[in-house]
């Protein structure tokens, strides 16, 4: 019987699988491979749309694919020198789900930007942090950490980039966030979110349970 865990990863990539089942010639980056869910899921839109698909794991992959459109290269999805070897088009999708660390998805996320089309999408995968609470089903006190705060950073991505990008999150099973690039321009550098939730007011208020006002 399939298990919880792999019902659930299904359901996150068939929100990739309707954002990008229809692009014709699609070309794809993905970062980490695993069990094969993601690739073969990209490689079913690529076959049918005449694409490529480029993945990239630290670990050997556990499949081999019998596509000549897939193309795989065991190394840290950081070793740019090897990998940009590889990329001979613009990108469609790059797919980040290898190293879960806030920063370095940032470093991730910067690098292969570049090579985005303009309507393209960077899908990152493990962004909620709400299964991992204490009372949830994956309760697991360092992922909820780990994606609360890779959760921030993208919005920290975000919200220096409104004009650049577009944001979407989908929180089936460990969620999933979707950036569409909407031009060629460089992109900012992320910087914190300062707040007034935590500030001192809203403190004080919380305290003595007076109502905000409008």
């Amino acid at each position: 019987m399939i298990s919880i865990k792999k019902i659930l990863k299904i359901e996150k990539l068939n929100y990739i699988f309707r954002n990008i089942k229809n692009i014709k010639n699609i070309n794809v980056l993905e970062f980490g491979v695993k069990e094969g869910y993601s690739t073969l899921m990209f490689l079913k839109v690529v076959d049918k749309n005449k694409g490529s698909l480029l993945s990239v794991d630290i670990n050997k992959s556990l499949n081999t694919f019998n596509s000549k459109r897939w193309k795989f290269i065991q190394t840290r999805d950081d070793n740019f020198f090897i990998i940009k070897k590889y990329i001979k088009k613009s990108l469609d999708v790059i797919y980040i789900d290898s190293y879960h660390e806030p920063n370095h998805i940032k470093k991730i996320f910067y690098y292969y930007y570049k090579y985005l089309k303009p309507g393209g999408f960077i899908f990152l995968d493990d962004i909620s942090w709400l299964p991992y609470v204490k009372t949830s089903y994956l309760k697991n006190n360092f992922s909820e950490i780990i994606n609360r705060d890779t959760f921030d950073k993208l919005l920290e991505i975000y919200n220096e980039n409104q004009s650049n990008l577009r944001l979407e999150f989908n929180f089936d099973s460990t969620g999933t966030a979707k950036f569409t690039k909407l031009n060629n321009k460089e992109l900012n550098e992320p910087k914190m979110i300062y707040n007034s939730y935590f500030g001192i007011k809203n403190t004080i208020r919380k305290i003595f349970k007076i109502k905000p006002k409008k």
